[in-house]
């Protein structure tokens, strides 16, 4: 598919069943393109065809009626222009490995926010090594499925180094209230969507314990440093963490309700266990994947993330939470501005 031609209607294929994957469809089908949302479950599919509401995740919306919901893979990407994989980190390489030899010229874009344990590859690295030649991007930013059925106005990012593939997601999501910008820094966009869900269950967690808006404050752009700090460690260019995909992403994830990452810390902070406040939630906290895995990593590589390690302690050690805060407070007091443009 040529830039020239991305005006008209794409085939469009939608991997995941989930809320963001579902608001994605749901644009794209009201700009007319012919989309097909993949779901694993039958019964899930057959649902949503016949109501056109996605009851398990966005049961306060209705979709356009022009998504077809599809239990079958190979039929949901057949002959697709454009495939957006919406599927959960932990079982994005099963997915996404079956899509080998079929999807030659697809343009093929993740919205997953997470790391792949074991690995710690990005999902965009799991599309390359599983679809050689594909043509990847990401897709990442302040983007809560809720307020984007709502029609809230909402801005998000295409991360490729391939110009056209961010022009055809732009041409193709696009619409009075959904803006795509576009970004080179592929790896930076995703690892910010990644990272930024570990803050989130902090925010949650301080909120809980009735921490002051003093707190919050500092939670959010202390965790901006370490996030930036880490990314540019990898090799992602700080600047990236200034925009929509970094600190536009962490601010809603931190502030928001909605999200699923500040749930489960409020939760935490309420004293239910971590099994609790995942069953609770009845979706995926990619943030409590992801933090043992950056963790480490972090410690690998000498990066300082004093937040990490105290939700660590907290989570996976049982530390209690008001002791470890303390000692985060008394830690070494590093700059605040690490990176600086210069004249």
């Amino acid at each position: 598919m040529t830039s020239q031609n991305t005006a008209h209607s794409c085939t469009i294929a939608v991997l995941g069943g989930g809320s963001f994957g579902t608001a994605l469809a749901d644009i794209a089908a009201r700009k007319g393109h012919t989309v097909r949302q993949w779901m694993r479950s039958e019964e899930q599919a057959a649902e949503m065809n016949c109501t056109h509401i996605n009851a398990r995740y966005l049961p306060e919306y209705s979709v356009s009626e022009k998504i077809m919901a599809i239990s079958d893979l190979d039929v949901a990407i057949k002959d697709a222009d454009l495939i957006f994989v919406a599927i959960p980190s932990k079982s994005f390489r099963s997915v996404v490995t079956r899509l080998k030899g079929k999807v030659d010229k697809a343009l093929v874009v993740s919205t997953t926010k997470g790391v792949e344990v074991g690995t710690f590859d990005l999902m965009t690295d799991i599309l390359h090594e599983e679809i050689p030649g594909a043509r990847v991007g990401v897709l990442s930013g302040p983007n809560l499925a809720k307020e984007i059925m709502a029609r809230c106005m909402t801005a998000t990012v295409i991360a490729s180094e391939d110009d056209e593939l961010c022009e055809v997601v732009q041409n193709v999501l696009h619409c009075d209230y959904f803006r795509v910008y576009s970004n080179h820094d592929r790896y930076g966009v995703e690892l910010g969507g990644a990272l930024k869900n570990i803050y989130a269950i902090v925010a949650g967690l301080a909120t809980a314990l009735g921490m002051g808006d003093n707190t919050r404050s500092m939670l959010i752009t202390r965790g901006l440093a370490e996030m930036s700090r880490f990314a540019v460690t990898m090799g992602a260019n700080p600047m990236t963490f200034l925009g929509l995909a970094g600190v536009g992403d962490l601010i809603v994830t931190c502030e928001s309700k909605l999200s699923r990452n500040f749930r489960v810390g409020y939760a935490l902070g309420q004293g239910r266990t971590l099994a609790e406040a995942e069953a609770d939630l009845g979706q995926v906290a990619e943030g409590v994947n992801t933090l043992a895995l950056v963790r480490n990593k972090a410690q690998q590589l000498g990066v300082y993330m004093p937040i990490v390690d105290g939700l660590y302690a907290i989570i996976m050690e049982g530390k209690d939470i008001r002791e470890v805060t303390s000692t985060m407070m008394m830690r070494e007091q590093k700059t605040d501005v690490e990176f600086s443009v210069k004249s």
